[in-house]
């Protein structure tokens, strides 16, 4: 019998072995934490054979997406978040509402690109995102569409485990300054009750909800004495005492320092730039006599359509008109004032004040527009600025301003122009006055002021006197801006 070498030998052992069988899967990375592979050793007397073992395991073909803040525009290189619409484990699809954020220009509604749910959040409220940086992670896994969703209840139930003021579907409502009261003193919106319109949660509730939990005194709260009762025995000669010292209200709010927000801070940064400019001021009176009486009758007719009218169609109209006969005043300066740009377009600035702060969104090529149709745009601006959603277009590529400061109260201001711009005017409130009309009778007038500023280094004193006076005979005449209207 032929010698058989130690090779062979081994080879004829290994078959009579029972087999092994390993499933050679591909190794899952998440379980390589979990300790080493299992290894099986066979030994015979010619030779030793190892088998590693391969885990087998599903591997799941999701994808965790990285979204990231694009490009807002404007030259816009980072915003504040303001409030977040989705919160991790959320599922969201394409077009949901992920977060806002605000710019030092406008306040933008960030949008999901992709089908997922939500695995990660960078930023929390009032944080400084930078474009380019991710927002979110989504996982985006076509193996989970036919899971079963998790419902959603959309209510704003009161939920100590609910981390976030809001809960999706549904917004608690409240303003920007009452959600930060709110988070400054770690309460939960979702735990209070609003007892506002349509449940909006005001100030007053968050220092209400603030005084049961810890107790303390609100400001002005006064400790009512306790009445004598029937009970109590009458003494017959009650000495005369000085009165109970009324206890002083013990104040629960500290100082605070926060930085600014987008909006304050582009305010800032125009009103430094108007301190560059020589401003040059001019006041007058003008009588409303006239136009209060038309508005009065156009009203009803305007608010049939379904829109609100004002004073404010026809004080921006005459604007226009007078803008026309005077174009200097409707013009940009350059910063170094070597050029100076004339505006074919009047688009219109009206100071606005919001709860995020002045924002002065403007009216489009007012020159172009009628009365009846700068009032529908008004009726757009002040519903946008209202919610918060005044956008980048409305906010920008104003060329003249008014600012109707006696809505609030005043006769007389000193506005500050909003460079690049040449001029700005301020209405004060209409008031009921003796009035000396061109018989030298007295009668009831409706006066109201105006102040105008212009830049003293390209518009001289005579060409803003003229402009004033136009502007003035439209409106104590307004019959007379027919003649001019296109």
């Amino acid at each position: 019998m032929a010698a058989v070498t130690p090779v062979r030998c081994s080879l004829r052992i290994l078959r009579r072995l029972p087999r092994v069988v390993s499933h050679r899967l591909q190794q899952c990375p998440r379980l390589q934490a979990l300790g080493p592979t299992p290894v099986f050793h066979i030994s015979t007397p010619l030779t030793s054979v190892h088998w590693r073992g391969f885990r087998c395991s599903h591997v799941a073909s999701g994808q965790v997406l990285q979204f990231k803040l694009s490009d807002i525009g404007e030259g816009i290189m980072e915003v504040t978040v303001k409030e977040w619409y989705v919160k991790e484990g959320d599922r969201v699809s394409q077009f949901d509402s992920i977060c806002e954020v605000q710019s030092d220009k406008a306040s933008v509604t960030i949008t999901s690109r992709y089908d997922g749910i939500i695995r990660k959040l960078y930023y929390d409220v009032d944080a400084i995102a930078h474009v380019g940086s991710p927002l979110v992670d989504i996982e985006t896994d076509k193996a989970l569409e036919g899971a079963p969703e998790e419902d959603v209840v959309e209510t704003p139930a009161i939920s100590h485990e609910q981390s976030h003021q809001e809960i999706k579907g549904q917004k608690t409502q409240a303003t920007p300054a009452v959600r930060r009261l709110a988070m400054e003193n770690n309460i939960k919106l979702s735990e209070v009750v609003g007892t506002g319109k349509d449940g909006r949660i005001l100030k007053e509730d968050i220092i209400n909800f603030l005084a049961k939990q810890t107790g303390a005194i609100l400001p002005y709260e006064v400790q009512k004495t306790p009445s004598p009762t029937a009970d109590t025995p009458p003494k017959e000669k009650t000495p005369i005492m000085a009165p109970p010292a009324i206890p002083r209200p013990v104040f629960t709010w500290k100082d605070r320092t926060e930085p600014l927000n987008g909006f304050q801070k582009a305010m800032a940064k125009s009103m430094t730039a108007a301190l560059k400019i020589p401003h040059f001021g001019y006041c007058e009176e003008v009588d409303l006599t006239q136009l209060v009486r038309l508005r009065s009758e156009l009203k009803d007719l305007v608010e049939s359509r379904g829109v609100k009218l004002s004073y404010m169609p026809f004080f921006i109209k005459a604007t226009s008109l007078g803008l026309l006969q005077f174009p200097a005043l409707n013009a940009f300066v350059d910063e170094g004032c070597q050029n100076i740009t004339f505006k074919a377009s009047h688009n219109i600035g009206l100071a606005m004040d919001t709860a995020q702060g002045l924002l002065v969104p403007n009216v489009k090529s007012v020159q172009a527009l009628s009365i009846f149709d700068i009032a529908v745009e008004l009726n757009r601006l002040q519903a946008l600025g209202s919610a918060g959603q005044l956008g980048t277009a409305d906010l920008t590529g104003g060329t003249f301003t008014l600012s109707n400061i006696g809505s609030i109260g005043g006769t007389y201001a000193k506005p500050v122009i909003l460079p690049p711009e040449v001029a700005i005017g301020a209405l004060g409130k209409i008031q009921v006055l003796p009035w000396f009309n061109s018989c030298d009778e007295v009668v009831k007038a409706y006066i109201m002021n105006v102040s105008w500023s212009a830049d003293h280094r390209v518009i001289d004193g005579a060409t803003m006197s003229r402009f004033s006076n136009l502007w003035r005979s439209y409106l104590e005449n307004p019959a007379s801006m027919v003649l001019d209207l296109k």
